[in-house]
């Protein structure tokens, strides 16, 4: 196995990670990054096959060690489907998948469009940053909006979001670790004393659905609540914000004229994709594309360069909006694919087009710059006139 080297915290790195992708493909199926210490997989067949190769997961076999400080973050986290597997995993997602439903996704298509549109209307006169006037206001509005939350509380959830998920990036320092903790604590006081309400007065929302699903005479419990709660908002609103951030940037650097197609869709969800890396762990010692994992350790899948393999995607590199559709890995893929996947297409193929049209003359006014959060790949402004 090659050897390789790339600070994910380098700037010419954050702000275009590609051409490494680009390098270390030809290498064969796994490298080993030795600024993360594991192999990685940047080919697109071999991404593909460990998020589906149930002999890798999400969860820790060996379980997890961190600091006592650290703990009201990884309490919640506990909890998460998205960090369990199976059977505490395949309980969880059933149960959400009985309220998180496609008909009720289905019936947020007008709601998303109106909420487009008035997000356009109060856009300021001159410059401004559309991320913090479009992107990140529309799924995090939604997703409060899905759960039953009060929509003025959509700021503060995002807040405690992006505090929460700055765990993840790699230029993580104390300082992230500790607006972590503290957003988590008050995440859970919050959904804690928001969850008694509606189990005393249910109402037409997803935390009354989440209370009510049951499965084989199993509910979800409160700590699980106040879980799903925080991945469905944190999950469900972080990916859309860079997606649309993003596709927005590429459309308005090359002239491309958005659409609600399927494919116009998918493309943005291929070419410049809103999580990079996923990691899973080996849940036993294990045989795979030449390298012996012993269990516990981890690999690095680049879902961003799979992305971009040139034996899957002709041209991969160019935005083509009328590209025929293949599957690509944005929404990861096995028992752990997204939920939220339906909601995600339908944030996007509505609020583009909208913005495009009611916008027409939309220009940017600076280069915009994508912020050090890797594995995340997002801007950090997108600063425009209309």
């Amino acid at each position: 196995m090659r050897h390789v080297q790339q600070s994910p915290s380098d700037n010419a790195f954050v702000q275009n990670p590609y051409p490494f992708y680009d390098r270390i493909r030809p290498m064969g199926p796994l490298v080993w990054w030795d600024d993360y210490d594991m192999p990685a997989a940047a080919g697109h067949a071999t991404v593909a096959t460990l998020l589906r190769d149930k002999r890798f997961g999400r969860e820790n076999p060996l379980g997890l060690s961190y600091p006592d400080r650290l703990a009201p973050f990884y309490e919640i986290e506990a909890h998460s489907m998205l960090e369990l597997e199976p059977p505490r995993h395949t309980r969880l997602r059933g149960l959400v998948l009985r309220a998180f439903t496609s008909r009720r996704i289905a019936g947020l298509e007008p709601e998303i469009t109106q909420l487009c549109h008035d997000l356009i209307d109060a856009f300021p006169d001159g410059p401004f940053d559309l991320l913090e006037h479009y992107a990140q206001k529309l799924p995090v509005i939604i997703i409060a909006r899905l759960l039953g939350v009060p929509e003025n509380m959509a700021p503060q959830l995002l807040a405690w979001s992006n505090a929460m998920v700055g765990m993840y990036q790699a230029a993580r320092t104390r300082a992230h670790e500790d607006a972590a903790v503290q957003a988590s604590l008050d995440f859970k006081a919050f959904l804690t004393g928001y969850i008694e309400k509606r189990r005393d007065d249910p109402r037409d929302d997803l935390i009354t659905s989440l209370i009510a699903a049951e499965e084989d005479g199993e509910r979800l419990t409160t700590a699980e609540l106040i879980t799903t709660c925080i991945l469905l908002l944190n999950a469900g609103h972080e990916a859309t914000v860079h997606t649309l951030g993003n596709a927005i940037h590429t459309c308005l650097s090359n002239a491309i004229r958005p659409t609600s197609d399927a494919s116009f869709v998918e493309e943005a969800l291929r070419h410049d994709p809103p999580l990079h890396m996923f990691t899973r762990f080996a849940m036993q010692d294990v045989e795979a594309f030449g390298h012996t994992f012993k269990q516990g350790d981890q690999v690095g899948l680049l879902l961003g360069a799979a992305n971009r393999d040139p034996d899957v995607y002709g041209a991969p590199d160019i935005f083509d909006p009328a590209r025929k559709a293949k599957p690509h890995t944005s929404f990861g893929g096995g028992i752990h694919f997204c939920v939220g996947a339906p909601l995600a297409r339908m944030e996007i193929a509505q609020a583009m087009p909208v913005l495009f049209t009611r916008c027409p003359k939309l220009g940017l006014t600076k280069p915009a710059t994508y912020a050090n959060v890797y594995h995340f790949h997002g801007l950090d402004r997108l600063m425009v006139t209309r």
